[in-house]
């Protein structure tokens, strides 16, 4: 009956597993889309943080590659995305591995890539990522 809840309605499911863990009654929890759920929380976290790395690598192309257009604008934006991403590794410290992560590295270089070149027209960038994370999270850092 439950897996039929999660499948008509997961956010009604979600309400009744959290009350049936409130109340202590673990023989009435939906176990496996618990912990499916639960693996996804995780995985929404690291999406979150690729998604904001794609970002801030994308603008720090543009600030490498297209010099004379640099502007506040883009600072902003690269100032704004390191610390929500300085935040998010303070509250959640397992999020670092992804940044050791070789493969996870390279999927966000890669997603940069399509917005660097969307937003610039450029195609002349690096198939691998030149930066580590700590460059690309130091507030003092900006390519040249």
């Amino acid at each position: 009956m439950m897996a039929g809840l999660y499948d008509m309605d997961v956010l009604a499911w979600s309400i009744e597993q959290a009350a049936l863990l409130r109340e202590r009654r673990w023989s009435a929890l939906d176990m496996e889309n618990l912990a499916e759920e639960i693996e996804d929380v995780g995985n929404s976290m690291r999406r979150e943080l690729g998604s904001r790395m794609a970002v801030l690598i994308a603008h720090l192309l543009k600030w490498q590659f297209q010099p004379q257009l640099r502007s506040k604008s883009w600072l902003a934006s690269i100032n704004v995305q390191r610390a929500t991403i300085n935040r998010r590794l303070g509250k959640m410290p397992s999020l670092k591995s992804a940044l050791t992560d070789d493969d996870w590295r390279q999927e966000v270089w890669d997603d940069a890539l399509v917005l660097a070149i969307k937003e610039t027209g450029l195609h002349e960038f690096p198939d691998m990522p030149i930066w580590t994370s700590a460059q690309l999270l130091d507030p003092a850092f900006l390519p040249r």
